[in-house]
């Protein structure tokens, strides 16, 4: 009988502790879900911003469907809201756009417009001369430094 006892005192001793740690793991997952978490309301006829990035997520509860521009018909128009932002209109803000001919699997050539800077860079044996580029389809802020030759 006592070794029959000793099993049942230290079973449940690992399983306080399981119990505690399992508790410290959840509490802790918690905290990182509620830091992002954002409850937030579109109604019908809203502007919002939308983030475009690849990815691969089933349409859930917190999806909302876009009426998007008829040039991008091919575009699955149903978004989570961790995609979008509300947009605040503003009467100084003027989107330019060009419209950008896509392919048919989404992507579209980039052209160099302009070169905006030039630089060498020396590294341990050997220099490189950069050029920054400033690209069609992008603004300024996106201009890029790329390698032009390596001496």
């Amino acid at each position: 009988m006592l070794i029959g006892s000793k099993i049942v005192t230290s079973t449940v001793s690992l399983v306080r502790k399981i119990r505690e740690r399992l508790l410290t793991a959840q509490s802790r997952q918690k905290s990182y879900a509620h830091k992002k978490r954002r409850d937030i309301i579109f109604n019908k006829g809203d502007h919002v911003f939308l983030n475009v990035s690849p990815f691969k997520e089933a349409v859930v509860e917190v999806a909302y469907r876009l009426a998007l521009s008829p040039s991008l018909a091919v575009v699955h128009n149903v978004f989570h809201v961790s995609n979008l932002r509300k947009y605040i209109p503003n009467a100084n803000h003027v989107i330019h756009y060009e419209e950008v001919q896509l392919q048919k699997d989404l992507s579209y050539e980039e052209r160099p417009t302009q070169i905006l800077a030039r630089q060498t860079r020396k590294l341990r044996n050997k220099e490189v001369s950069m050029v920054k580029v400033f690209w069609h389809n992008s603004s300024i802020e996106e201009a890029t430094w790329e390698v032009e030759h390596v001496m």
